[in-house]
This record gives C-alpha cells, structure tokens and sequence, in this order.
C-alpha cells in the first residue's frame, strides 16, 4: 500500500482500529476515521488530530448518508465498526443486527455508490466457526455454524461482502481472527482479570470451568498479518479472498489467570471458578477450543513474533504500564467499559 493511499477506518478509535490507524499514518497514507464513540475512546486517535492527513469523523455508520459521505472519495474501505462484545447479556441481538449487519450493508451500499471506493477490508471473527471438529481449523472449513449471536453477525456481514464483490464488481478480503490482545485493549480476557484483581486482590473469578483453551494473537502481530494479507490481494486479480489469523497454539484460561497474577505481582491468589455453563464455557455462546490454521497467510512469509502465552504476558505488561504511569485514556476506557456491562 502506497504512501498517497487514501483510506477509510471504520471504529478506527476501537482498540484494533486505532493501532491501524497508527500503522496507515506512519506510512504516509491519507487517513479517514469514523467512530460514533459508543466502544471507541478520542484518546486512542488523539495524536494525529491536527495532521493535515488524517481526518476524524464523529458519526454512526448506521444512517446511510453518514456512511456516503466517509466512503466518498477513498481507496480501500477497513471494516472494524461493530458491536464487540460476544456475551448476550452484553449486548441484546438486536443490538448485533444493527451495529454489525445495518453498519456493513450501509458501508456496503455507499461503496456500490462509489466512484473510487471498491475494495473493503473486513476484520471478521473465528466464532463464525462455532465448534469446529477439524484442528487446526482452515478456512475451507463447513459448514459454518456459529454458536453465538456475535458470530452469526460476523458470518452474515462475511456473506454481504461475498454477494456484492460479485454483484457489484467490488473487491474484499476476510480475515478471521483469533482473540487479538495488547495495548489499548479494553475488553476481554487480561483487561477483566487485571480489573478484577485490582478491586480484590486476594480472589480472581475465573468464568467457565477455567479448561477453554484459545488462541491469542498481539496487536503488533495482526497488523503485520493485515497488511501482509492486504498486499498479496491487491496484487492479484482476485475478487475475494479469506484469511485465518492467528497464533500457532492455545492456552487455556486458567493458565492466563496464572501469567495475569504473575505479571502483577500477586501471591495467595485464589481462583475461584464458577464452572459455568453447557458443559463449562464461561457463558452461553463461549466457544470451549479454538485454534485456527494459519497457513494461507504463512505462505505470504507472514508468521506471529510471540505464541499465545507471549502475547497474553506481553499484553498484560503494557496494560500495567500505563496503569502504573497513571494514563488517564486507560482508566477512561476501563471506567467506559465497567459503565457498559
């Protein structure tokens, strides 16, 4: 991707967002964001306001004239806007319907409008597999059956792009995701421990029976992977493509439980496990194991610097740093976050 690039970012004040922003402006790229600040912080994005190459748009991409407006007259579309949360009590389906389906169909038809927007970049979910019998599981994999609400919006948004690349002659790439952890990051696995051991030291709640093993991926590594992917595309004469991303092994919760009071200095911690639900998953929706294969991207010459339990201590070491330096934008995340749930 080319320095006079013109690109838009969706969510790019989210915590995945906002890292490629930082990546886009550093090569020089011409850089829009939208954000309705509903998950997304200022803070993250704050400094390269001013800079006559980047661009904040305050806005909800769920009305359709909003979404116009910020495609028009950009390169490549990176999809990230949406509705994080994966457990139902987080977030009502109805909330994943508008927030992730209206919000790709709209970005979608503003792209169809479009006279320069026709290639989007949509960070996908590796819920959209449910319970995989096959592991590592690739990306061929079928069918797809999403065991959550969260990743059946996921698959669908998959499905509008697919239809309208060969509907409507635009271009898409796919990039399934593991759990991706690291800086900025204010949900999900070590932002809850760590939140939850700073209130009480003593105990640390573990949700499920503490056995769901997973793969984790750090920020530095899925941009890598983002722009690797993004490349080899763009080269090619292919409508659409979809990537697996993610690291090359699990861990399960309890051991992060164990790398989180390790990181933070913690002795006599107890782990009290509450068992869960359907046979031990931390809620209704929770996929137990998941470890996806990678191997599309690793013959770009793409592979993760750090495996699952170097991302996860990595990750929660600069989470405590910016604790320990008292970074106002961490504990306004942390306090916009506790205020959701």
């Amino acid at each position: 991707m080319g320095g006079s690039s013109r690109v838009l970012v969706t969510g790019g004040a989210g915590f995945i967002g906002s890292h490629l922003v930082d990546c886009f402006m550093g090569m020089g790229c011409f850089v829009r964001v939208v954000d309705n600040l509903n998950s997304g912080i200022l803070g993250n994005i704050q400094g390269w306001l001013g800079n006559s190459r980047f661009r904040f748009v305050r806005g909800d991409l769920k009305d359709l004239d909003v979404a116009k407006n910020c495609v028009d007259g950009v390169d490549v579309v990176f999809h990230l806007a949406a509705n994080p949360e994966v457990r139902v009590e987080m977030a009502e389906p109805s909330v994943h319907f508008r927030e992730n389906l209206l919000v790709t169909f709209n970005v979608l038809e503003a792209m169809r409008e479009s006279k320069n927007s026709k290639v989007i970049v949509f960070v996908s979910s590796s819920t959209v597999y449910g319970e995989p019998t096959v592991f590592p599981t690739p990306e061929d994999y079928g069918p797809l059956l999403p065991i959550s609400v969260y990743g059946a919006s996921k698959l669908g948004c998959e499905s509008l792009i697919s239809s309208y690349c060969r509907m409507f002659d635009l271009r898409g790439v796919i990039l399934r995701v593991a759990n991706i952890v690291g800086e900025r990051s204010n949900h999900g696995i070590v932002a809850d421990f760590i939140d939850k051991l700073r209130r009480n030291p003593k105990e640390l709640e573990i949700l499920g029976d503490g056995n769901q093993s997973k793969s984790y991926l750090h920020i530095s590594d899925f941009v890598d992977s983002l722009i690797r992917a993004f490349d080899s595309f763009l080269v090619s004469e292919r409508a659409f493509e979809v990537y697996n991303v993610g690291s090359f092994d699990q861990v399960c919760v309890k051991r992060i439980a164990e790398i989180v009071v390790a990181e933070m200095g913690l002795q006599n911690v107890e782990f009290r496990v509450t068992g869960g639900v359907d046979g031990g998953r931390g809620w209704r929706g929770d996929v137990k194991a998941m470890l996806l294969s990678s191997d599309r991207l690793i013959n770009l010459g793409w592979k993760p610097s750090l495996n699952s339990e170097g991302a996860i201590k990595l990750s929660c070491r600069e989470l405590l740093r910016h604790i320990r330096e008292g970074d106002k934008h961490y504990h306004t995340r942390a306090l916009h976050h506790h205020m959701k749930k």
